[in-house]
Order: C-alpha cells, then sequence, then structure tokens
C-alpha cells in the first residue's frame, strides 16, 4: 500500500530527472518552481506588456505583471479558504495545493502572452495559420516546459504538476482548429475576429502533453481530451482541466471582474451613468443576498473617488467570491488531480460574468481602444513578415543561428523560433524593433538588439 507521500511524487518530477536540491536547501519542489518562475527574464517582461490599456497611456492601469501577482494572491487565497473552511479530512484536502505550487501556477498563467495583448495574439496566429498557429496559453506551456532559461532542453525545467495546472486546454492544436477564411489581400484589410486561435497546445508539444498526463490512468486521459464544437466550422475547446488549474482560471477571472475594474473607474473609462445603465440592473436581478444588501453601498464606494472606499468596495468583492467557492465532483474522473474542481455558486458565477461582459463591452470594445489594439496587430504582421522574409539578415544574431538550426530540421521550427522570439517582446522593445525596421529617421546602430 502507498502512503500518501508516494502517491505525491509523480507530480514532484521534473522532464530533466532532476530530483535533489542543492546541498542543505530545504525548499519543497513548489518554492523552487516559484523562484524559477520570478527570476526569469519571460516573468520579468509582462511589467511592459499590455493586460487591457496600453503601455504608458498613464501610470497607474494594471500591467500583465501585476495582473499575474493579483491572479496569484487570489489563488493563494482560494486554497486557504478551502483548507480552512472545510473539514481537515475531506478527500480532496490531501490534493490541495500547497500555497508555492498555486502561485508557480498563477504567476506563469500569462507568461507566453505576446506584446499588445489579445490583439498581438490574434496577429501571430494569423501569421502562424499554416505553421501550427499561435496561442497565449501554449505559448506559455512551451516556455515552461521547453523554453524557458533553467535547461536548454526542458525550458523552466518546473514539475510536472506545475505543468499540469498550467494546462488550461489540453487539447492538441490539430484536433480542435476550425476552418478560417480566405487570408485578406493585404494586412490593412485584417479584421482581427476572423482569425482568433483555438484554445489549445501546439502540435509539436505533444511530446510534453504526453509526459504531463502520464501518470493518468488510459482512461482519465482520454476523458481530458474531450472536446466540444458549437459549430460545425468553428474551433472545439476542451471541456476539462485539473484542480489546480480551475483555480487559477477562478482567480484569473476575478482579478480581470473586479481589480481592472478599479482601473477603467479611476481612468474615467466607466461612470457611475455606465454602471447604473449597464450593469446594476443586471446585478440587481440576480437571486442574490449579498448583493441586494450591499450593492448600494459598493456602488458608493466605487465611485467616491476616494481611494480608501474604493479600496474597500473591491476587497469586498474579492473576498465575497473567495468565501463562495467550493468543491464539485466530476465523477468521470479517477483521479483527484482531474476529479475534483473548484465552482462558484450560480448567482456569484453569474455575478462574475456580468463584470467581466460589461467590462469587454465598454472598456475593451470601445474605438480608442481597439485603435491602439490595430496600431500593434499591424506592427506585428510588418515585422513577421520582414523577419520571415530575410531571418539571417534581421533577427538577431542568436536568433538568426537558432533559426537556422531549426530551419534545417523542418521550416515550420523555423517559424516557430521567430514566433517565439515577436511572442517575448514587450509592447516597448516591439515599438522600438519596429522603428528600426521601418522608420528611416529612428533607430540607431548603437541601440541593443
Amino acid at each position: 500500500m502507498t502512503n500518501a507521500y508516494d502517491d505525491m511524487l509523480p507530480w514532484h518530477e521534473r522532464q530533466s530527472g532532476a530530483q535533489q536540491a542543492r546541498e542543505n536547501d530545504y525548499r519543497t519542489p513548489y518554492q523552487r518552481d516559484r523562484a524559477r518562475i520570478i527570476h526569469s527574464a519571460a516573468f520579468r517582461r509582462l511589467q511592459s506588456k499590455t493586460q487591457i490599456l496600453a503601455i504608458r497611456q498613464n501610470d497607474y492601469s494594471r500591467t500583465r505583471l501585476t495582473h499575474s501577482l493579483e491572479v496569484a494572491q487570489i489563488g493563494n487565497g482560494i486554497v486557504h479558504q478551502l483548507k480552512h473552511s472545510q473539514p481537515s479530512d475531506a478527500p480532496f484536502q490531501k490534493w490541495l495545493a500547497q500555497e508555492a505550487l498555486i502561485e508557480t501556477v498563477c504567476l506563469s498563467h500569462d507568461i507566453g502572452h505576446p506584446p499588445f495583448g489579445h490583439g498581438g495574439e490574434i496577429a501571430l496566429n494569423f501569421m502562424m495559420l499554416d505553421h501550427g498557429g499561435f496561442e497565449g496559453n501554449a505559448q506559455s506551456l512551451r516556455i515552461l516546459g521547453k523554453r524557458g532559461s533553467y535547461s536548454q532542453t526542458y525550458g523552466m525545467d518546473v514539475t510536472r504538476r506545475a505543468l499540469l495546472g498550467l494546462l488550461k486546454y489540453p487539447v492538441l492544436h490539430d484536433d480542435v482548429v476550425g476552418e478560417y477564411p480566405n487570408k485578406p489581400s493585404s494586412f490593412r484589410q485584417f479584421k482581427a475576429a476572423h482569425w482568433s486561435p483555438p484554445k489549445c497546445l501546439y502540435q509539436e508539444e505533444s511530446d510534453l502533453l504526453d509526459w504531463i498526463t502520464e501518470p493518468f490512468s488510459a482512461q482519465d486521459k482520454l476523458a481530458l481530451q474531450q472536446t466540444h464544437r458549437h459549430q460545425p466550422q468553428a474551433h472545439a475547446k476542451a471541456c476539462h482541466s485539473s484542480f489546480d488549474t480551475s483555480i487559477m482560471d477562478l482567480a484569473d477571472d476575478i482579478a480581470y471582474g473586479v481589480h481592472d475594474l478599479e482601473d477603467a473607474i479611476v481612468l474615467g473609462m466607466v461612470t457611475k451613468d455606465m454602471w447604473l445603465e449597464h450593469l446594476e440592473p443586471k446585478l440587481q436581478a440576480l437571486d442574490c443576498p449579498y448583493l441586494s444588501t450591499n450593492l448600494e453601498s459598493i456602488r458608493h464606494q466605487l465611485f467616491s473617488k476616494q481611494s480608501h472606499l474604493r479600496k474597500e468596495a473591491i476587497g469586498s468583492l474579492v473576498s465575497w467570491f473567495i468565501t463562495s467557492c467550493f468543491i464539485s465532483e466530476n465523477e468521470a474522473f479517477e483521479h483527484p488531480l482531474l476529479r475534483y474542481q473548484i465552482a462558484l455558486p450560480s448567482p456569484q458565477r453569474q455575478a462574475l460574468d456580468c463584470l467581466k461582459q460589461f467590462e469587454m463591452q465598454h472598456i475593451i470594445k470601445r474605438p480608442e481602444v481597439q485603435m491602439l489594439v490595430y496600431k500593434g496587430q499591424q506592427m506585428l504582421l510588418e515585422m513577421f513578415e520582414a523577419y520571415s522574409a530575410d531571418p539571417e539578415r534581421l533577427l538577431p544574431s542568436e536568433i538568426a543561428r537558432e533559426w537556422h538550426k531549426a530551419s534545417q530540421i523542418n521550416p515550420q521550427a523555423g517559424l516557430r523560433i521567430i514566433c517565439d522570439y515577436m511572442s517575448s517582446m514587450t509592447d516597448d522593445y516591439a515599438s522600438r524593433m519596429y522603428n528600426k525596421l521601418f522608420v528611416p529617421s529612428l533607430g540607431s546602430v548603437f541601440e541593443p538588439m
């Protein structure tokens, strides 16, 4: 009979096979994972990548880095809430993530996202359409499992369970990609809505997917990769993910739905009138005692122009979502890491969805925001075209050598190297490289690549 520690051992493994910490190093495997994320260049670059509002448009709004820190803090809060609000002998408790593990997963969940937010993601997917696509979550897994800076072969070489937690969409590109329209004749005719990527892993990461899911039974592996397709020509979507992923995903939703709303209010993009007309009636219609009691005071605090009152309202909403969480079970799975999921009661889930939809409609889709997204997309489209036309001439020398080596094996692998390079760019760096490539009066040979 195995004990609890033996059950956990496969999830402590790293692709490299390295198990031993340095001498006199008593950190857990997940504490070492977290350190690798925090000290990585890919994580630092998130400080200059767009969350919702473009970097440098103001000095207040959140970046991908601050968003990731907030997701980690909320994820940690959810784990702590479950640990102490539920019986200590509840079956899920043994499999509840350690603090360092959930923080690792949350801190790294956006680490593969490109410059200029989801607009940049769509642009890179368009350029990689015939070569395996581009998707931010897939790129995050690629960085941690293959391209990070802690191993020549295994990326960040983090533990199997950390990679499982990051595996939000455990399906391969070719199994879920739908049909795209004909490509436009000009980048100026690029319509973003037509070129969104499927949520997936890249086809070339199939070996990594196999390694992550190795401890599961054949039945669980098959169920984990189940998909559904709303329309015959649309992308299919994964149906399932792990226990840790469900916590990270909910923490991400809360950070987006609540904290990003704070930015928009402070910057005047969301007014009290907009709240009263478009959001409060939907929240009032929900059968929810908390909202019935607190909605008026929350509105007053959010729009009071006093930061301590606004923070009180934001904290109250976050606390409400965290303390409402409960554990659900999916009996289709045998393994606890797939069987257990975090969930919200229906009113809370609907309230969070209302917040997210409000932000999408009244912040992200605003023409002045979308013009910035469009500009970033156009920059990436033109840069990718230039780099792929003459990589050895235009790419930084180290990237050019890597491109050459990969292209000798497979031309598609060479384009993936260009895509890796471009997706790693910050908004500022991408803008500088665009100017060096295309604006005659800007850029200098003395500027670093």
